[in-house]
């Protein structure tokens, strides 16, 4: 990767230095995400199942699972009957999932080469991901194929408020105070990267358009914790 900072790289470059860097940080990255979320990243997760619609006994699927924390929400909501499986690229995060007891059964794969047959789930959900793959529209074709028909997807990232007084705020904490949290725990280059992603990212409606070519309908989006993150959801017809 020589001197090019995580945050720059593309394609299989940034599927090595991404992964590499989740490994990394496996062991501090629950306490760092509760810290920085302020603990509502449980209540985030909670909205999104609701809007994955799933009757007791459906297969769903979280993809770039990380620790696992959407797998216990997807269990409430399909019950004992219901099947939950996580997929993640990043070996030692789902090894810390497995510690954790997470309810499910978890796997390495790419959320651009899905490991599961076409048609397969009643839902799939992905939380802090599509902004880290290499490639966002082909992860989106991917979640659509593996989904039956009526299936759902749902979203969870990185956003930038929209509104003009709160950016420079979120732009400020995203730049400072992040990055120095991080480096209280020795991990400075991860969480510089977190929020460079997250500036460098689409926009909503950027995301919702390649949800739709993938070939989503009723695709929507919502703003959370005043448009630092968003939801973005749509059904496969």
């Amino acid at each position: 990767m020589g001197d090019q900072a995580i945050w720059q790289t593309e394609g299989m470059q940034k599927r090595t230095a991404v992964r590499g860097m989740f490994a990394d940080i496996a062991p501090t990255y629950d306490l760092l995400n509760s810290l920085l979320s302020l603990r509502l990243h449980h209540r985030w997760r909670h909205f999104a199942v609701l809007q994955l619609r799933l009757p007791a006994g459906a297969r769903v699927l979280d993809v770039c699972s990380g620790t696992g924390d959407f797998m216990r929400p997807l269990r409430k909501a399909v019950g004992a009957s219901g099947h939950v499986f996580g997929i993640d690229f990043c070996l030692p995060m789902l090894e810390l999932a497995a510690k954790k007891g997470t309810p499910g059964e978890l796997g390495l794969g790419d959320a651009c080469r899905l490991p599961v047959r076409s048609e397969s789930l009643d839902g799939v959900s992905v939380g802090w991901g599509i902004r880290n793959v290499p490639d966002i529209d082909g992860a989106h074709r991917e979640i659509h194929r593996v989904l039956k028909s009526g299936g759902r997807f749902v979203s969870l990232d990185m956003a930038i408020p929209r509104s003009r007084l709160l950016r420079p705020v979120s732009l400020w904490f995203g730049n400072r105070a992040i990055p120095f949290v991080g480096s209280l725990f020795g991990k400075s280059q991860a969480y510089t990267y977190l929020p460079k992603s997250a500036q460098r990212f689409r926009t909503r409606d950027e995301l919702k358009e390649s949800m739709e070519q993938a070939g989503f309908a009723e695709v929507g989006f919502r703003d959370l914790f005043l448009g630092n993150i968003c939801i973005h959801w749509g059904v496969k017809p």
